[in-house]
């Protein structure tokens, strides 16, 4: 059974930080994201990481996010510097993979950590 458990949110001061972990488990992916989503908003992509380690980054978060991984711990990281009121947001990830000659795509979500920051 494929697992994505979300954990590191919180309430912090702008300018401060916050690491968010992902643990997952039941297979391997071929990418690894994390998405947020704030009140009355869309979901939106903040940051991915592929299979090979080639990370990206929402325009927003550029300079200020960094998405990792520890393979032997299953886990992937998002290290949010500098964090804006507008970082406010429920952060989920999200895992894709690809399988067979037809590349099906199936996803997976966690359920999601609060980042709340304050002024």
């Amino acid at each position: 059974q494929v697992q994505l458990v979300e954990s590191g949110g919180g309430l912090v001061q702008a300018g401060g930080s916050l690491r968010l972990s992902c643990v997952t488990s039941g297979s391997t992916f071929d990418a690894i994201d994390w998405y947020r989503q704030a009140p009355g908003k869309q979901r939106e992509l903040v940051a991915t990481i592929n299979s090979g380690d080639t990370p990206n980054y929402v325009e927003s978060v550029k300079g200020r996010f960094t998405i990792s991984r520890d393979k032997a711990k299953d886990t992937v990281y998002l290290q949010m510097n500098s964090l804006t009121l507008e970082d406010t947001a429920v952060y989920y990830c999200h895992a894709v993979r690809f399988l067979g000659w037809a590349k099906r795509r199936t996803d997976y979500w966690g359920q999601g950590t609060q980042v709340t920051v304050s002024s």
